[in-house]
């Protein structure tokens, strides 16, 4: 019943109060929620990119590309798919001369891998026997 008497201040409507109560609630958890977003991207910067990247990626996915992107796009899909192959064969082809240049061919790792198997073969036998005699002149 609405408040009649001039002097009597009006006292507050319950709802009004309440949605007060939830709006202030619902900014404190917005602020909190903004928050810990900021710490989480400084904490881990390139796991909120790889997220932002795999967002992305599904979302591109999914929204069907219209004709004139097709027809816009299309050129520029070849040249970088033609520019990332010729990079792949050049670093390729560069990385097999370097090691080729190092003496590390398929021939010259297997005959390191080999020497380090024996010299490890070697070590461990060394060792043995010396625990071996270090356990006689022990015991005599």
């Amino acid at each position: 019943m609405p408040n009649t008497h001039r002097n009597e201040p009006e006292k507050p409507v319950p709802s009004l109060e309440k949605a007060q109560h939830v709006f202030e609630q619902s900014r404190d958890q917005a602020r909190d929620a903004a928050r810990q977003a900021a710490q989480s991207i400084e904490a881990n910067p390139i796991g909120v990119l790889v997220g932002g990247l795999v967002v992305g990626a599904i979302a591109a996915a999914l929204i069907p590309r219209s004709d004139k992107e097709r027809e816009l796009l299309a050129p520029v899909g070849k040249r970088i798919s033609t520019t990332a192959t010729a990079a792949l064969a050049a670093a390729k082809e560069n990385g097999m001369a370097e090691l080729e240049a190092r003496g590390l061919t398929r021939d010259g790792a297997r005959d390191q891998a080999r020497q380090l198997f024996e010299g490890v073969t070697k070590a461990m036998a060394s060792a043995g026997q010396a625990g071996l005699d270090a356990a006689r002149n022990k015991s005599a």
